[in-house]
């Protein structure tokens, strides 16, 4: 079992996990908490409990303490290498965090050493800093929050999304600030650090170069598929279907492109077939078979070309040819 866990453990996610970590508690310690804004998440109530305890509680004492409970309870779920990698990134952020509020010589007490009092600059840059921090985490199969872990775990069980139970949590944590300090000022700045750390957290973990899924639901799919082929130089996957009220035979159509290929996607599909239906929807991840698998298939699937294009030879039917090399050019291609 040891040996498995240890198997499953890579040098390399720490080594991005230690960097995950020290950026985070850049972002905290020194834009964020100086001048009292409030992070998401655990995060974001470890800082509003060491701003109500004696100062013996530092914010360091609070992450480690409220963060690792929570993610050796999502242990059976989340696994045994997240659980791991998850706690090493927070305890590495915890160190940090101590290192540069108590122990170099940096003041943080009242303000930023770089951004000053500004509220705005230390929202928006402390939200990017530790937004760059969380996404390396859960990039290289950690987490920077416990948030996350609880949200997985209760909000099935309450019957809500895992986004909308963290939106949520951190509405609920930035009212018990505002009134726990008798302001809102403070805890409305607090949801530009938000915003700014969640897409942050997404451009790092989907990227900006994004892909989209598309499924074209047609009766014209040799006019499409060679067109959005010749367009874009993509693999598209053909399905046959038979509408359900119609009971009329179709073809979808299914490719996966970046997002700024879509809009001309549409021009295609519009210009061929008006009465085409195209759902388009985010693609989460996108994972390709190995070069050598594709060698394989490449091969295999010129052969059966070979073949099929020696036999219409015998029989002189070029509408079949037609079909056997338009489905060909198009299997190629994925």
């Amino acid at each position: 079992m040891k040996q498995k866990i240890k198997k499953n453990l890579r040098l390399r996610n720490f080594f991005f996990l230690t960097i995950a970590g020290i950026i985070n508690a850049i972002g905290v310690t020194i834009f964020i908490a100086p001048v009292q804004l409030y992070d998401s998440g655990i995060s974001g109530t470890s800082i509003l409990l060491s701003q109500v305890t004696p100062e013996s509680f530092s914010l360091s004492f609070f992450l480690i303490l409220l963060n690792i409970p929570l993610f050796l309870y999502g242990l059976k779920k989340q696994g045994t290498s997240f659980t791991v990698y998850a706690i090493y990134a927070v305890a590495v952020y915890s160190i940090f965090a101590w290192l540069i509020t108590d122990v170099l010589p940096i003041d943080v007490s009242i303000a930023s050493p770089l951004a000053g009092t500004d509220l705005f600059l230390c929202a928006l840059f402390g939200g990017l800093i530790s937004g760059i921090g969380s996404g390396l985490a859960i990039r290289h199969g950690g987490a920077m929050d416990g948030i996350e872990v609880m949200a997985v775990i209760f909000a099935k069980k309450i019957g809500t999304s895992v986004g909308i139970f963290v939106m949520f949590y951190n509405v609920i944590l930035y009212i018990i600030c505002g009134i726990t300090i008798g302001s809102w000022i403070l805890p409305l700045y607090s949801i530009v650090t938000y915003a700014a750390a969640l897409k942050t957290v997404d451009f790092l973990v989907d990227g900006i170069d994004s892909s989209k899924a598309a499924m074209i639901i047609t009766t014209c799919p040799e006019d499409i598929g060679t067109a959005i082929s010749n367009e874009f130089t993509c693999g598209i996957t053909v399905i046959e279907a038979q509408g359900f009220y119609s009971s009329e035979d179709k073809t979808v159509l299914y490719v996966v492109l970046n997002r700024f290929q879509i809009v001309k996607l549409k021009e295609i599909v519009k210009e061929l077939d008006p009465a085409a239906y195209v759902s388009i929807t985010a693609v989460a991840d996108l994972l390709h078979g190995s070069q050598e698998n594709k060698t394989i298939i490449k091969a295999k699937q010129d052969a059966e070309k070979t073949e099929d294009l020696v036999d219409l030879e015998d029989t002189h039917d070029v509408e079949d040819m037609k079909d056997i090399v338009f489905g060909t050019e198009l299997e190629e291609k994925l």
